[in-house]
């Protein structure tokens, strides 16, 4: 039997609205992850003064600690990117693709060969406002947090 793990996601105070869950699962070689997410905030597009809104940064964060904190910048206890084997960003274990809004809708599943589902129990799964440029260190300049979930061990 595959080893499995889920987080509920929970929108904060910048988006209170979205709900969903992200299930890992071991595979053969690596990971399967599923993410299925309502009430993302719709693409705006953005300025030089805005970052837009959308696609959304999608993450593995270090700590699965969803506290918010100041509410004008949530999630800040979750720590950065959970990049155990100290790559450079747009190669951290912890980024994943964006989740694009479809009047607020997202589903996507990929697969990952970085870890393992029993290294990711515990961890946090952030969406951010803003698509991660897998460029800026040292986190890719995504945006603030709009929500957060905890990552558990499933079944057992």
């Amino acid at each position: 039997m595959p080893v499995m793990a889920y987080a509920m996601i929970q929108g904060g105070p910048l988006a209170p609205a979205i709900n969903g869950y992200v299930f890992f699962r071991d595979v053969p070689n690596g990971v399967e992850v599923f993410v299925e997410v309502h009430g993302l905030p719709n693409y705006e597009p953005g300025s030089e003064n805005k970052k837009p809104v959308g696609p959304h940064g999608f993450h593995l964060h270090e700590k699965g600690v969803c506290e918010i904190g100041d509410k004008g910048d949530p999630f800040k206890s979750a720590g950065g990117h959970w990049n155990p084997d100290q790559q450079l960003h747009g190669n951290h274990a912890g980024d994943f693709p964006v989740l694009f809004s479809n009047d607020g809708y997202s589903k996507m599943s990929f697969f990952t060969n970085r870890f393992k589902v029993e290294d990711v129990i515990g961890k946090g799964v952030i969406i951010h406002q803003a698509p991660d440029d897998f460029q800026s260190q040292p986190s890719g300049d995504a945006g603030k947090r709009l929500a957060c979930g905890v990552i558990m061990k499933y079944g057992m």
